[in-house]
């Protein structure tokens, strides 16, 4: 057996990846992976860049940002598709919004927010920023944000019990746009270029298990988000991970856009993705079906 390190987080975005690790798929690749749930994602890309973590399913836009620092990430499949959700605290009118509660710059949450903030001419609303996506979500409940950027399952459990209302999505602005993704590092692709195709191909067959089977990926989640399945299983009704949501190019030019604009890159980066291996294991399997 390989060890492997898998640094994750906690969401919907993530699914394919707790399956993978509890229905063996990794194990069946002859891979011990050992996981590693971080409380926020901007403390991933230091570990993996120090080595401490091989893979990691985090915000491709962290990705995009490290790559224009010169930083060896790499995305390698996509999980995280439209993930992103502005949730309106329940008894406040959308006109009547002032506080709006964002974590940390630079994710796909944070930059969900700033489109919709313009979309919605809520130029002038105080922004709360907090060190967390969770800081965001406890904002909102605490009733010192009237509204708040969130993933999902979170969006969907505060909705199904009166504790707030989805107001829009990322794909009402960023349509297909990707989220969390599978990510490694440009020496691991070099050093072990097969061990990276298995990790994908696991990452994969999670994916089509969370398609196939929402119930029992819901049950598999539970345990990593700490959230009830019932809300997790609804979650996905919204928000499937898609391991193609890479490949949405339009919807990243135009959130490269905004990071540019915002002032969190100075340009957009280049090669930060390295699809490949998703594309062989497409191609085999095509293969072997005919």
């Amino acid at each position: 057996m390989t060890r492997v390190n898998l640094a994750l987080l906690r969401g919907v975005c993530q699914t394919p990846a707790y399956a993978a690790q509890e229905c063996g798929f990794f194990r069946n690749r002859g891979l011990d992976v050992k996981i590693q749930v971080a409380s926020t994602a901007w403390l991933v890309p230091e570990q993996m860049v120090s080595g401490a973590m091989d893979f990691a399913v985090i915000p491709w836009t962290r990705v995009a940002a490290a790559s224009s620092r010169e930083e060896d990430l790499i995305l390698i499949c996509g999980s995280g598709c439209e993930e992103a959700a502005l949730v309106l605290r329940a008894g406040v009118a959308l006109d009547d919004v002032h506080t709006l509660a964002v974590p940390q710059e630079g994710g796909i949450k944070d930059l969900t927010a700033a489109a919709l903030v313009q979309s919605l001419g809520w130029q002038d609303r105080q922004k709360l920023r907090m060190p967390s996506g969770d800081g965001a979500i406890l904002a909102l409940v605490g009733q010192g944000a009237d509204a708040a950027s969130m993933v999902e399952p979170y969006a969907t459990a505060l909705e199904e019990q009166g504790l707030g209302s989805v107001v829009k999505r990322t794909g009402d602005v960023w349509p297909g746009a990707p989220g969390c993704s599978l990510t490694t590092t440009q020496r691991m692709i070099d050093r072990d270029p097969e061990l990276v195709r298995e990790v994908v191909a696991a990452f994969v067959e999670g994916a089509a298990f969370v398609e196939e089977n929402p119930a029992d990926a819901a049950a598999i989640a539970e345990g990593y988000i700490g959230v009830h399945r019932n809300f997790i299983e609804r979650a996905l009704e919204h928000n499937q991970p898609s391991v193609d949501a890479l490949s949405n190019h339009d919807a990243m030019d135009a959130i490269l856009s905004l990071m540019i604009e915002l002032g969190y890159i100075d340009q957009k980066p280049t090669g930060f993705a390295d699809l490949s291996h998703l594309e062989a294991l497409r191609q085999n399997t095509f293969s072997q079906a005919v």
